[in-house]
């Protein structure tokens, strides 16, 4: 049996990116096809790195993060030191959400009493406006 191989459409056209999206990648090391003059073949390494990148980039990770869990990839130890640098990094990234959230919440309130502070004002200086008539 062949080993299953995918172009740059392939890939591109089944994880629903551009084929730009995978050569900035290929770029930055993260991905490694091999040649046919042009052509560039991807193994099936490639394409579970690609979805390790995009799913690494939806959970807000960053390209660094996403290329130490590629680096890691080890199917034939089951993945348990890249399972565990990923629970890692995805414990770290909600305590970020969280903070962030918090830091929203605080700004929500402080607009809050910014906007209550200028609705005031306005009422007042109508008021005076008007009993000044």
């Amino acid at each position: 049996m062949a080993k299953q191989t995918y172009s740059i459409s392939d890939l591109a056209q089944e994880l629903d990116v551009t084929t730009r999206t995978i050569r900035f990648y290929e770029e930055q090391g993260m991905l490694t096809p091999q040649r046919r003059g042009q052509e560039r073949i991807y193994s099936p390494k490639d394409r579970v790195a690609l979805k390790l990148i995009l799913r690494g980039k939806r959970l807000g990770l960053s390209l660094a993060e996403c290329k130490t869990l590629i680096e890691l990839y080890d199917p034939q130890t089951g993945n348990q030191k890249q399972l565990n640098i990923m629970l890692g990094m995805i414990a770290e990234r909600r305590a970020q959400l969280e903070q962030q959230l918090l830091d929203i919440q605080q700004m929500q309130l402080e607009l809050d009493t910014a906007e209550e502070r200028c609705r005031t004002a306005l009422a007042d200086s109508a008021s005076k406006k008007t009993a000044a008539e």
